[in-house]
């Protein structure tokens, strides 16, 4: 550093310093003088002594005024919440007598994944509200004071009813019947001396956190909808407001394995919905799941006693449950949608009917994967043995593909007539190993669907997964691996490597070619690029795979031992060459294709020359 930089250097370290202490000195300028404000304007506006029995003498005037005006005020606006509960062999609902309204609701039969008992939804922020028509709507149900009664059925059934009593002959009567053995509530809301066209509601909600991973169960958060119309749909929460177009039957507020719905039983359904829910919160704050809102309006005809009836299902998303209500609720249940919609029809038609088959003798879910896994193996061996037999023609067919290949490596287009020539005189399809793989393929989309969508697997133990409808962990990791994770799922690494020796030894099996050198390596690092996502799906998922993947090993074992002989391929593939080959509809149009493009080609260079 030369003289004239560290001048410079030098002068701005002390301006550095001169206005550190020069704005250290204007600040206790400014304190001194507003302390000498504020004891200047006391001294000008001292306060004045408080007497203390007048005081109170005041307050107590206050409170006797207060007291004689809600008593000249309707019972409604005015008395002292408290909490009544209904309960049945499945839930148990807390309801506040000041809006009546559940506040809390248990689910029976479930815990949380640290064996709590289940609450969906306890506590504020649970709210259910209607708007009425007084006071040009200022007056809420959720501020009013209800009287409860408590009956107990003879069938069973329990009812909370409360009637909030606002003067005049207007009354509002809101009933809850809870039936003995059932998640479904029957609600009502009854107006008396209320005319009104329409009734607005307000429904708001605090999904609980339940499960074993709050970011997994708040990514699978969604609400769904049924129109009046009988069009279904759903959206993924995104913690945007969401205003539907039409009226609707029901909705429903879906999380990982537990909802929410409410059903309307009127003949207009719920118009004007609006559909308000988050799912962002603090990384620390792993009460709550997802916070909603909703507002919608319910029809009524104009005279002065109308009721709004509607049903409020709280219980998991079983799949048998929700279909019984015959209200396609059990569309909440995933089984593929988006690009892969198409696999919902292959579960509901065939996977989930044989899982219920052997679940209705058989107790352990284990066991039923297993089965399942053995008989969709020997339903699929047909495709599998007739990818391992064009596999096998293939690798007998290799010396005569590589003459071909040397004699005309300098003119692909001639290569692949003449591979096309050879395939149809010895009988070998193109695509013979690629299409029965194809067949299985939905298969394995299938399942990654529903495993990780049913219950049942819902804390179900098995080896060293505590839980197999959440990721198993073997290991914590202290710091997080980019789109891996911060632990480490045994499953999932026995799934990657039963893939990699599959991969191994189809390669093995299978002839390649010299001109696609790159997709030799692809089998290798498919199973890598997928390990990051299966080590956060459920391990039933994962434990299925990896014994598919054993099973796909063993089968491809015994039919290459006791199925195929390759010998007796050869003989038979010289034998059709004596044959007239009958080329396919596909065969000549390939044929063609490739004989145009090979006149385009010895065309292309004369069109140059000119």
């Amino acid at each position: 550093m030369d003289r004239n930089s560290v001048i410079g250097f030098g002068l701005l370290i002390v301006l550095l310093i001169g206005y550190v202490m020069y704005n250290q000195h204007e600040q206790k300028v400014y304190q001194a003088q507003k302390m000498s404000d504020s004891v200047a304007y006391a001294k000008v506006h001292p306060k004045p002594l408080v007497d203390s029995s007048k005081a109170a003498k005041q307050v107590a005037v206050a409170d006797s005024l207060n007291d004689s005006l809600r008593r000249s005020m309707p019972p409604a606006y005015s008395g002292k919440a408290q909490n009544v509960t209904l309960e049945n062999k499945k839930l148990a609902l807390q309801f506040t007598s000041k809006g009546a309204f559940p506040v809390s609701a248990q689910i029976k039969g479930f815990k949380t994944y640290y064996q709590k008992p289940l609450y969906i939804f306890n506590g504020k922020g649970n709210m259910l509200n209607a708007i009425l028509p007084i006071n040009n709507g200022a007056v809420a149900t959720a501020d009013l004071y209800f009287a409860p009664v408590i009956k107990d059925m003879p069938n069973g059934d329990k009812i909370a009813d409360f009637t909030a009593d606002l003067g005049s002959g207007k009354k509002i009567e809101i009933m809850y019947t809870l039936p003995a053995d059932d998640y479904m509530m029957q609600c009502s809301i009854h107006l008396t001396g209320l005319p009104t066209n329409s009734l607005p509601l307000s429904w708001e909600m605090q999904g609980l956190h339940t499960e074993k991973d709050v970011t997994l169960e708040r990514m699978s958060t969604q609400v769904y909808y049924k129109y009046e119309n009988q069009d279904h749909d759903y959206f993924t929460v995104r913690d945007q407001p969401k205003k539907l177009s039409e009226s609707v039957q029901w909705l429903g507020l879906r999380k990982q394995y537990f909802s929410n719905i409410l059903v309307s039983k009127d003949a207009g359904g719920f118009t004007d919905v609006n559909v308000n829910a988050n799912t962002k919160f603090d990384e620390k704050d792993t009460a709550v799941a997802v916070s909603s809102r909703t507002t919608m309006d319910v029809a009524l005809k104009a005279n002065n006693d109308e009721t709004v009836a509607f049903s409020w299902y709280i219980g998991p998303n079983d799949y048998k449950v929700l279909k019984s209500y015959k209200m396609n609720f059990d569309d909440m249940v995933p089984m593929g949608y988006g690009v892969m919609s198409f696999v919902k029809y292959i579960n509901r038609w065939a996977l989930i009917p044989l899982f219920y088959f052997f679940g209705s003798f058989i107790g352990s879910y284990v066991v039923i994967i297993v089965l399942m896994t053995l008989l969709i193996r020997l339903i699929l061996s047909f495709f599998t043995y007739k990818s391992y037999l064009s596999a096998a023609k293939m690798r007998v067919l290799k010396p005569e593909l590589d003459e071909l290949r040397a004699k005309y490596k300098d003119d692909q287009q001639k290569f692949g007539m003449e591979q096309m020539k050879l395939y149809r005189s010895v009988g070998v399809s193109p695509l013979g190993g690629c299409l029965p793989t194809l067949f299985q393929m939905p298969i394995l989309f299938a399942m990654y669907y529903m495993f990780p969508s049913f219950i049942e697997f819902r804390q179900q133990h098995f080896l060293w997964a505590s839980d197999l409808s959440t990721y198993d962990s073997i290991a914590k990791l202290p710091f997080n691996i980019p789109f891996y994770g911060d632990h480490v799922s045994l499953f999932t690494l026995l799934m990657t490597a039963t893939s990699l020796f599959l991969a191994l030894s189809n390669r093995n099996m299978t002839t390649q070619d010299p001109n696609m050198k790159a997709m030799k390596y692809m089998p290798y690092i498919f199973p890598f690029v997928l390990i990051g996502v299966f080590n956060k799906m459920a391990a039933a998922l994962t434990f299925y795979y990896t014994l598919s993947n054993i099973m796909s090993i063993t089968q491809q074992f015994v039919i290459q031992k006791y199925f195929i002989n390759e010998q007796a391929i050869h003989a038979q593939m010289q034998e059709n060459k004596n044959k007239p080959a009958t080329p396919s509809k596909w065969a000549k149009k390939l044929e063609e294709v490739q004989k145009a493009q090979q006149q385009r080609v010895k065309v292309q260079p004369r069109i140059n020359k000119k």
